[in-house]
């Protein structure tokens, strides 16, 4: 028997039509948009798998994702999700685009066409403000623009929507404006992997691996220096209120980092007066890591034991990162979460850290996957190189 549990997914990739962006964008940056000059594009990497799962696509022949109504029927109708929120798939780019004007624009036409037409339709959506991550004063004006937006009653945007991949150090003065407006508005920074080596951004840590797997796997190293540097810089000494979440980073690097941490910090303290407290502290009380893609060991029980070294029941929130390949059912993220962790890990903390209202909508969960939804294993088809 299955348990009854609600659903708050915070991470599921939107992709909006270009030419949708296309009619948004004023000139002359849509002539330009016309010439397929759209960003600074991927490293390249070949993903057998491709990037989007085969099976997302409806009778008539249209991507799940393209559409509110197709993430619906796809995948927010059959797992009864509470909560959605998206991250437009191809803007994460604009965020380490060199030119911000035009990254602006961009972000602006995709923020724009999600509240017009997503989270206006369907009031399970929300969605992450895109920003030129380049220029912090310019983003700080879009997310001011745009974060206060409400749909019947509710507040339309959850998080903003940042590469974990920049020219310096996340926690840097330079990126303040940026905070300062999040926590102004109530809104979490969402840093998202994809973008190390393109753009302004620096190259992967330790330099730009051969293939898709080695980059793919080394991820989680942007955001073990994300953290560091937040703490380490002041960022929630300055910016009590905010709130970071880690995307598609795993989470089984965690605590050893921690622990290294507190160490260094206890004999380097003098280097950061306003870290007044452990670093693992800070950390727990600003700092949430979504479970995909979630760390499948041969034993269930070292994943369980990974997740008591620092409180998931705070930190841990679901995200499917549908229709994105790897991507993970409600049903397959539970069979690893421990029972007393569920509740909090697909719904509860999310509600906490977004500020979500409560509601009605429970889905009963089985360790069988239904034969009415979609397949938990990745399917081959479309090959790209996020």
């Amino acid at each position: 028997m299955g348990a009854s549990l609600t659903i708050i997914d915070v991470d599921i990739h939107s992709a909006i039509d270009p030419k949708t962006i296309e009619n948004r964008l004023p000139q002359p940056w849509k002539k330009r948009w016309q010439s397929g000059n759209r960003g600074p594009g991927h490293l390249g990497y070949y993903n057998p798998n491709g990037v989007m799962r085969a099976d997302a696509v409806l009778a008539d022949g249209s991507r799940a994702e393209a559409s509110p109504a197709g993430l619906a029927e796809a995948y927010l109708d059959p797992f009864n999700v509470e909560y959605g929120i998206l991250n437009e798939a191809g803007a994460l780019c604009q965020c380490v685009a060199i030119e911000a004007d035009y990254a602006g624009q961009i972000c602006s036409a995709i923020n724009d066409e999600h509240a017009e037409n997503w989270l206006s339709r369907d009031g399970r959506l929300k969605a992450a403000v895109v920003i030129p991550g380049v220029d912090p004063v310019l983003s700080a004006k879009e997310i001011r623009r745009v974060g206060s937006m409400k749909f019947n009653g509710q507040k339309g945007f959850a998080q903003i929507y940042m590469s974990s991949a920049a020219r310096m150090p996340l926690g840097q003065r330079f990126y303040w404006p940026i905070y300062e407006a999040a926590e102004e508005l109530g809104l979490a920074i969402a840093l998202h992997p994809g973008m190390e080596g393109v753009g302004i951004s620096y190259p992967p840590p330790g330099g730009y691996p051969a293939r898709y797997l080695d980059w793919h796997t080394g991820l989680c190293t942007s955001f073990i220096a994300a953290i560091v540097s937040f703490v380490s810089e002041g960022v929630f000494a300055q910016f009590p209120k905010l709130k970071l979440v880690l995307m598609e980073g795993g989470v089984s690097w965690l605590p050893g980092v921690l622990w290294r941490f507190d160490k260094n910090w206890k004999a380097l303290r003098a280097q950061s007066p306003w870290v007044d407290r452990l670093p693992s502290e800070i950390i727990a009380d600003h700092v949430a890591l979504t479970t995909q893609p979630i760390e499948e060991p041969g034993k269930k029980e070292y994943l369980q034991q990974i997740l008591s070294m620092f409180p998931a029941e705070r930190m841990l929130m679901f995200s499917s990162d549908y229709p994105h390949w790897d991507g993970d059912t409600p049903e397959f993220v539970t069979q690893w979460i421990p029972p007393q962790l569920k509740n909090r890990v697909m719904s509860e903390t999310a509600r906490e850290v977004y500020g979500f209202p409560k509601s009605n909508r429970h889905t009963k969960l089985s360790t069988k996957k239904p034969a009415s939804t979609p397949s938990s294993e990745p399917r081959g088809g479309q090959v790209d190189d996020e």
